[in-house]
């Protein structure tokens, strides 16, 4: 049994779209409506496509992985195609993430340190009977 989730034949449909030429318009009629919208730019629009199949009996029915794309599509200001990256699952495998950490940038005497500690008291005690 195959279970498939966002745009089919994504592949296929991206070579459609061609850059300079199809408009949102255009895309939205050969895509439907983007999967999501960029977080900070509404210009970006991603659509995903997965195909998982359920196992064999001895595998216990865990699911296989059989397509993962992802297609990021950017509009320029003008309603156009600026650029698009499609990503199949060995690609999306092989991004390479920061690996620099965030400092805290509160001490233990700081409003912020404060009100975190007294929030986490709340949640582990809403009523205040424990001690």
């Amino acid at each position: 049994m195959i279970n498939h989730h966002g745009v089919h034949n994504l592949v296929e449909k991206e070579k459609k779209l061609i850059i300079k030429q199809s408009n949102t318009n255009d895309i939205q009629k050969l895509l439907g409506p983007p999967s999501t919208k960029g977080l900070f730019h509404e210009d970006i629009f991603i659509y995903i496509e997965r195909k998982t199949s359920t196992t064999q009996l001895s595998r216990l029915g865990k699911k296989k992985l059989l397509v993962n794309n992802v297609l990021i599509i950017e509009i320029d200001k003008k309603g156009l195609l600026a650029k698009k990256i499609l990503l199949n699952k060995e690609q999306i495998n092989n991004i390479n993430f920061s690996k620099d950490l965030t400092s805290m940038n509160y001490t233990k005497r700081s409003f912020i340190y404060n009100f975190l500690n007294s929030m986490r008291s709340k949640i582990n005690d809403p009523l205040g009977k424990k001690k």
